[in-house]
């Protein structure tokens, strides 16, 4: 770690947003110190951030430290904050993310996804590290009926998965722990953002790091890209009566690498504003609907996805798209990437790692 350089935490690092955030954490001359359990995730990705910026063996090793922890062993993690120089601000990714379980499994979910949050918390209270960044979803929002959906609309009913009420719970929590700071002191040096996500898609441009499920994908788009590749047969297209224009449902997707750059923005405004709490919308204000996807990626594959439309499923709304205004005046951000970008560079991933972090690269398609 350099004297000069500050030095930011990620935890949940090797994961799909965190590798991303890592690479322009790293480029922004930020030293980083990763703390996963690498449950979902796999050290191949920080392998292949190093290669994208070009760190050596040497400063790999003094400015991207790897430790591999559980961030809810409070025990082990503290070793994280003593081993280090003081971090000057912490991005928050670890929990468990499978929406689909979450319903299986709620309790591993709470229990996960709250304990880590608190334990992370009291370490850096403990260690003097004020200024957090937390990855929140745009599930908080639960069925908002009206869109766009700002940060002002409603939070916390209507949320269908265990996952999603994690999120809505630690927001809460966040914003109780920060209130706290300031009725102790007259006033706090903490700073907290919370970033509401709604579907980040693509990689990396190089293709060498991007999202890898484990099992059959939750989301949209990495199911797309395994059809595409030849991994899965067809996608299943769930309703197409919806009140759309052509039937299927409408999301607000961005690239990944604008949402990674979303996370410096934060801790840039953070810097500026000194202390408060914030909470900002990443989404590029468009909606797109499953075929439109679906069409985006055969032109980025060069051939068709072979699709099948199957019924509506249980808690799925018709339309949801962010209005990111507010990260755009407050923090001047804003999602710059299109679609046809977030497709290619999908691609590019897909036919690099066509079995994820996990297999063999292959020649482009």
């Amino acid at each position: 770690m350099s004297d000069t350089r500050a030095t930011i935490l990620v935890t949940g690092g090797c994961g799909y947003i965190g590798t991303h955030t890592i690479v322009c954490l790293l480029q922004k001359d930020y030293d980083v110190v990763v703390a996963d359990n690498l449950s979902n995730s796999s050290i191949v990705s920080l392998d292949r951030v190093a290669e994208i910026v070009g760190l050596s063996e040497h400063d790999r090793a003094s400015r991207l430290v790897f430790h591999q922890v559980d961030i809810c062993d409070e025990a082990a993690f503290r070793k994280v904050f003593e081993s280090s120089p003081r971090f000057e601000s912490c991005i928050h990714f670890a929990g468990l993310k499978a929406v689909g379980e979450s319903t299986k499994k709620p309790l591993l979910y709470y229990d996960n996804n709250l304990s880590g949050t608190f334990v992370l918390l009291r370490m850096m209270d403990e260690f003097q590290c004020h200024s957090l960044v937390f990855s929140s979803s745009a599930t908080v929002y639960g069925a908002a009926e009206n869109m766009p959906i700002t940060e002002d609309t409603p939070v916390g009913a209507g949320i269908t998965n265990a996952y999603g009420r994690t999120k809505y719970m630690i927001e809460e929590i966040l914003r109780d722990f920060y209130q706290s700071q300031t009725l102790e002191e007259s006033t706090t040096d903490w700073s907290i953002t919370i970033l509401r996500y709604f579907n980040p898609v693509g990689s990396h441009p190089s293709g060498k790091i991007g999202e890898d499920p484990n099992g059959i994908p939750n989301n949209l788009m990495p199911y797309v890209a395994q059809v595409a590749i030849g991994r899965r047969e067809h996608l299943t297209v769930f309703g197409s009566d919806y009140n759309t224009a052509d039937g299927t449902g409408v999301r607000d997707y961005l690239h990944v690498m604008d949402l990674a750059d979303g996370h410096l923005a934060a801790m840039d405004y953070m810097k500026q504003k000194k202390s408060g709490i914030f909470t900002f919308n990443l989404g590029t204000g468009n909606g797109y609907s499953v075929l439109d996807m679906v069409k985006a990626m055969g032109k980025a594959c060069g051939h068709e996805i072979k699709y099948v439309v199957g019924n509506r499923r249980q808690g799925d709304i018709a339309t949801c798209f962010a209005d990111a205004n507010l990260a755009k005046n407050e923090m001047g951000w804003v999602a710059s990437r299109d679609l046809d970008e977030m497709c290619r560079d999908l691609w590019c991933w897909q036919t690099q790692n066509p079995n994820g972090f996990a297999g063999q690269p292959c020649e482009s398609q």
